[in-house]
């Protein structure tokens, strides 16, 4: 059923977005021709959002309806699999359908829920580990069970959609500004950078920068990049330093909206932001999401068309979200050859594990083995969404010893609903999917008990030991 087809509790949405626009429930309510009392039922969940409410609110501000009245239910239910897969909680198993109607009904409790277990968890992971680390008076300190600023600003990524169009606009300004050209672009970003901030560009060899990338002498102004680093790479760098220096105010105020817990957290998404400026300014939006459907969303022909990165390509094409110009929405997952996830950016209706790891079946932790090809997996989650993903190992981006390097692979994926509109989906027949591989959120919540792939038995289901007995599956249930 279409989002704009029935009532929807977007109490929390609605007060978020009245917070954001600096306005009171009185002048709100005047706007949209309701009482203020009753805009604080919605806002409370006490009465839903109606159709002809939603048209109301699209008149009054320029919002993109369709994107507003798509509730967060998926993303919360799968979470509270998670919570309630914890073993805090054996023996009181909980339903798919008793979740489902918890978050319909409770999106904020359940939301509440979410943030309480992951408080709980950072509480007792600090705990174990800092057991030894205790302080004079025998207490654990406080601001170890803060939580962690990788994950409050992947949240706060997740609550954006990885969008931020005030950034994208501010580079559509300098492009304009700057009279920028595509193949000329690492020479025109140098010479704004020059002439509106006073900073010099200087590429210099791994003999004077020694393992540094690259930095900003505040001293004498100059952006310093190392000269093993690839053009890609050296266009990001400077793109970033002109995010800090000329989009400071417009950063600072969207990162003011987050409410993060840490100055580390504050500073880790002003660097995020700054980083998004960057790809932002190499790939303007319009032009970038333009070639991406022509192009079918070739990474490799989009890469040469843009002299991006790989890795850049895909994160950018994560970001096409802007109201009224969307494109396909990915999901986004960086991994390194141990398996470790170092950049994760939910999207297309995948289901990432908050707690824990990636399973196991996910193509992207094959594809070391063939560096520099891309790999297509289609993949079934437990729910039945099935998601059409493609992932490459990375090369090095220089700049450091070559013993150094960390080896990386990247996976985009996004609904199997859409692969038609992606080169990597010819040959799929959507009705009749020939090869699908199951996969799980990860194996502690994953309920494929026949999976060989497990690295731990999943919880709630107990496990049937006989030593006299070897099976290809690393574990055995009583069912």
């Amino acid at each position: 059923m279409d989002a704009l087809d029935h009532k929807t509790m977007l109490g929390h949405k609605i007060r978020r977005f009245r917070h954001d626009q600096g306005l009171s429930q009185t002048d709100m309510a005047g706007q949209l021709g309701i009482s203020p009392s009753y805009l604080n039922l919605i806002e409370h969940n006490q009465r839903p959002v109606t159709v002809p409410l939603l048209f109301k609110l699209g008149q009054a501000f320029e919002i993109d309806l369709k994107a507003f009245a798509e509730d967060d239910d998926q993303r919360l239910a799968a979470g509270l699999v998670e919570v309630f897969g914890d073993p805090v909680f054996n023996g009181r198993r909980v339903s798919d359908r008793e979740l489902r109607e918890f978050v319909a009904t409770a999106p904020a409790a359940a939301q509440g829920m979410l943030d309480l277990y992951q408080a709980y968890r950072q509480l007792w992971e600090s705990t174990e580990a800092l057991a030894h680390e205790q302080q004079g008076d025998g207490t654990v300190d406080p601001r170890r069970t803060a939580p962690p600023p990788v994950e409050e600003v992947r949240g706060f990524l997740e609550r954006n959609g990885n969008h931020f169009d005030t950034l994208e606009r501010a580079a559509e300004e300098i492009w304009a500004h700057a009279g920028l050209e595509r193949d000329t672009l690492f020479a025109g970003v140098r010479d704004h950078l020059r002439q509106v901030h006073g900073v010099d560009v200087r590429v210099l060899p791994p003999d004077v920068l020694g393992d540094t990338l690259g930095r900003f002498d505040l001293h004498r102004k100059r952006v310093l990049i190392a000269e093993t680093l690839l053009p890609s790479a050296r266009l990001f760098h400077i793109g970033v330093q002109l995010a800090l220096l000329g989009q400071r105010e417009r950063i600072e105020a969207i990162v003011e909206t987050a409410d993060f817990e840490s100055e580390q957290a504050r500073a880790l998404a002003t660097g995020q932001l700054a980083s998004y400026f960057a790809g932002a300014l190499m790939m303007p939006y319009m032009p970038f999401l333009e070639a991406a459907k022509d192009l079918r969303y070739d990474v490799e022909r989009l890469r040469r068309r843009f002299n991006g990165s790989f890795e850049q390509i895909c994160h950018r094409l994560t970001t096409m979200q802007r109201a009224g110009a969307k494109g396909v929405p990915f999901f986004f997952l960086r991994v390194d050859n141990a398996g470790n996830v170092s950049k994760r950016l939910d999207g297309g209706g995948f289901q990432f594990a908050r707690f824990g790891g990636t399973c196991p079946r996910l193509v992207v932790h094959d594809v070391f083995l063939r560096p520099g090809h891309v790999h297509t997996q289609t993949a079934r989650l437990p729910d039945g969404t099935t998601h059409l993903i493609l992932a490459r190992a990375l090369e090095p981006v220089g700049g450091i010893d070559e013993d150094l390097q960390p080896r990386h692979a990247v996976a985009l994926g996004c609904d199997i609903k859409d692969a038609d509109k992606l080169v990597y989906g010819d040959g799929l027949n959507l009705k009749k999917l020939a090869r699908v591989v199951p996969v799980g959120v990860n194996c502690r919540v994953c309920e494929r008990i026949d999976c060989t792939h497990r690295a731990h038995p999943p919880v709630n289901h107990k496990l049937r030991i006989d030593p006299g007995v070897r099976r290809a599956r690393p574990f055995e249930f009583v069912r």
